[in-house]
């Protein structure tokens, strides 16, 4: 104590004093080096909550695995649903066949109506030429022009008084009977005829005359209700 009192006063407040000491050589936690065999000591991270990680997380687009997983789905069909389409695809193309079929058969029908039309006029034409009779030469005359029309009508009606003249002079009578008909030629609204006729006459003085066959050309054309004759032409035997 007595080498303490003689030290200087300012050596003595510099001294380190027994706490201080102590304390320095405490050691600090920060500072401990594991020893041989021992581990590290652990080292705490800070804590992330949870709303600091949702909010780093980017947040994924929902409706991109939603679109990946239904556009599949549209895409496929169910096997009743592409049987209905296939079934119904069968039944519009068998509609349209059979209206397609049932126009054309309608048409043909129709082609061939009017072939009989026009074949029919010709022969009853050639028979109302060849059947006049002196005792009723007008309404014989009158049916010839009643089925006639065009030009044929304007020269046998501008003829006929002539002719029923000459007829009932000669008190002549014939009778026309068609042997062979046909088509020569058909076109959408006219056709031309060919008649065979056989036709037997008589007049004054010629009782009993033999038949003879006359060849006719005979133009028919159609007209509002029906069709008529719209030209003759004889043709040689």
């Amino acid at each position: 104590m007595a080498a303490d009192a003689d030290a200087p006063a300012g050596e003595i407040s510099d001294s380190p004093t027994a706490k201080e000491l102590s304390a320095e050589l405490k050691p600090s936690p920060e500072r401990l080096v594991p020893l041989d065999g021992e581990s590290s000591p652990t080292v705490r991270e800070p804590a992330i909550s949870d709303n600091a990680e949702a909010a780093v997380t980017p947040a994924s687009d929902p409706g991109d695995g939603k679109e990946e997983q239904t556009t599949p789905e549209k895409l496929r069909m169910s096997p009743v649903r592409l049987a209905t389409v296939v079934g119904l695809i069968a039944v519009l193309g068998l509609s349209g066949m059979v209206g397609w079929l049932g126009f054309r058969t309608y048409q043909l029908r129709q082609q061939q109506a009017q072939r009989e039309l026009f074949l029919q006029v010709g022969r009853q034409g050639a028979v109302n030429l060849t059947t006049i009779d002196w005792q009723n030469v007008n309404r014989d005359v009158q049916r010839i022009l009643d089925s006639a029309t065009g030009s044929f009508y304007d020269d046998f009606s501008k003829r006929s008084q002539p002719f029923i003249d000459v007829v009932k002079k000669v008190h002549s009578k014939s009778v026309g009977t068609v042997t062979e008909a046909g088509l020569e030629s058909v076109s959408l609204n006219e056709a031309r005829v060919l008649v065979a006729v056989s036709v037997k006459t008589s007049n004054l003085g010629e009782e009993d005359q033999s038949p003879r066959a006359w060849r006719m050309r005979i133009d028919v054309q159609k007209v509002r209700d029906g069709a008529k004759v719209s030209n003759v032409l004889f043709v040689p035997a």
